[in-house]
């Protein structure tokens, strides 16, 4: 499995592509959301391939990339150890802030030498996205934003959340995962249309093997008084050009919120996907797909000529 240094810590990462000859195909990066990992993303990728080269990535400390930075080893050098032990202190302040994975999303970039990219994020993924747009504009070709919105800071239901989602990942036991029908229960709040089985499993592991430093803080940093005044002022600044897409039941961002971010900016299309909840894209592939291509402006496959 391929992973890459990002600000000290282990990024996994992995390319969905399809042989394209001479041609040079755009590159779509996607990033998932809150105690998730790049899997839920490779159905949407593999469709997308025809027309991109797909770059998924686990965020850091969650799926297989690492919660904390590597130990820097020691080198013979001591300019080099001087330099090294720098860049451990740095990372080592690392927070758990929307802002840092929007950072870590640019070094991820300058490491693998990649312009200017399409991006597709979901859920706090999309946070993350909305932030990088606004931070590094020129490296973003459009930009597609999934279950996403604004919200407004109400502090008893704030608390409440943060005390619950504690609980929650604090008690996170590996059986959880053996148990029958566990995996359904998981998911029953996240969808209104079901899902294959294989992708429900693969949400509860990742949410069992999520750092719990980072599943913890992430919680506080992406709901929270800072952020609900935060994203308005995000929305409101974009350049990009955006989609954001939200599902008609989706309980965890609701449709509402996605519609009154987009109506901060004319330079964001909103559609929502009739019949599904927090993930579109596995409840409804095709229309899912269909909106994708219609805002990017290429064709279905179906139209396409051979």
């Amino acid at each position: 499995m391929p992973y890459i240094t990002v600000r000290g810590v282990e990024h996994y990462y992995e390319w969905v592509k399809q042989p394209s000859g001479d041609l040079v195909k755009p590159v779509m990066v996607f990033i998932h959301g809150w105690a998730g990992s790049a899997r839920y993303w490779r159905s949407t990728a593999n469709a997308l391939s025809d027309q991109f080269d797909c770059l998924l990535y686990d965020l850091r400390g969650f799926g297989r990339s690492q919660g904390k930075p590597t130990v820097v080893q020691a080198t013979e050098s001591v300019v080099e150890a001087e330099s090294n032990q720098e860049k451990y202190q740095a990372v080592q302040e690392l927070t758990y802030e929307i802002e840092e994975y929007a950072e870590d999303l640019a070094v991820l970039l300058d490491e693998l030498q990649l312009g200017r990219v399409y991006i597709n994020a979901h859920s706090m993924g999309a946070s993350v996205a909305t932030l990088f747009f606004n931070l590094y504009p020129q490296r973003v070709e459009r930009g597609i934003l999934t279950c996403s919105g604004i919200f407004e800071y109400d502090e008893k239901a704030f608390t409440a959340f943060h005390k619950f989602g504690g609980y929650v990942v604090k008690f996170r036991p590996k059986w959880l995962g053996k148990i029958p029908f566990a995996d359904r229960m998981f998911m029953a709040r996240f969808l209104h249309r079901p899902i294959p089985k294989g992708e429900r499993q693969a949400f509860l592991e990742d949410f069992l093997v999520a750092d719990y430093d980072t599943a913890l803080g992430t919680i506080f940093t992406s709901v929270s008084k800072a952020q609900a005044e935060l994203m308005p002022q995000e929305f409101a600044k974009l350049q990009v050009p955006t989609l954001l897409v939200a599902g008609e039941y989706d309980q965890i961002i609701p449709a509402d919120m996605g519609r009154q971010a987009a109506a901060l900016n004319d330079k964001v299309e909103f559609v929502v996907i009739p019949d599904t909840a927090h993930f579109p894209m596995l409840e409804d592939a095709p229309t899912y797909l269909r909106r994708v291509r219609e805002f990017l402006q290429i064709p279905t496959p179906e139209l396409q000529v051979s």
